[in-house]
């Protein structure tokens, strides 16, 4: 096997763990009214009843990050959608590396696929030797 097809396995291994992720851990239990959701929400400071958008929100990302055509936009929407979870964190006062930063993780994992998937994305955003 060589390198260009090492990365595309592995960028698809990385895109295909972020999505999993995302659908089980966040997406999922938005869309199908788990209380956890709810109260994850809550203890956030968000009002009651914004999971479901916020779930379906990022669906739509999520669709879009897997589309290959739309994967860069869903790979930004997706990105701002982090920063907002991040800015939520702040604002709690949640502890840095485990609930501040892990968007920050997930935003590396998702661009990280991508980068390994996409030569554009390598061409526009490259690592200097």
């Amino acid at each position: 096997m060589e390198t260009s097809d090492i990365m595309l396995w592995t960028g698809r291994a990385l895109t295909t763990l972020f999505a999993l992720f995302m659908l089980g851990a966040s997406i999922f239990p938005k869309l199908t009214g788990m209380p956890v959701a709810e109260e994850t929400l809550a203890a956030l400071g968000w009002p009651a009843g914004y999971a479901l958008m916020i779930g379906m929100i990022e669906l739509a990302c999520v669709v879009l990050y897997l589309v290959p055509s739309t994967s860069l936009l869903g790979a930004v929407l997706m990105t701002g959608l982090l920063g907002g979870a991040m800015a939520t964190q702040i604002r709690v006062a949640s502890p840095l590396f485990s609930h501040v930063l892990f968007s920050l993780y997930l935003g590396a994992f998702m661009w990280g696929g991508l980068w390994l998937r996409l030569p554009a994305v390598r061409a526009v955003l490259p690592f200097l030797r």
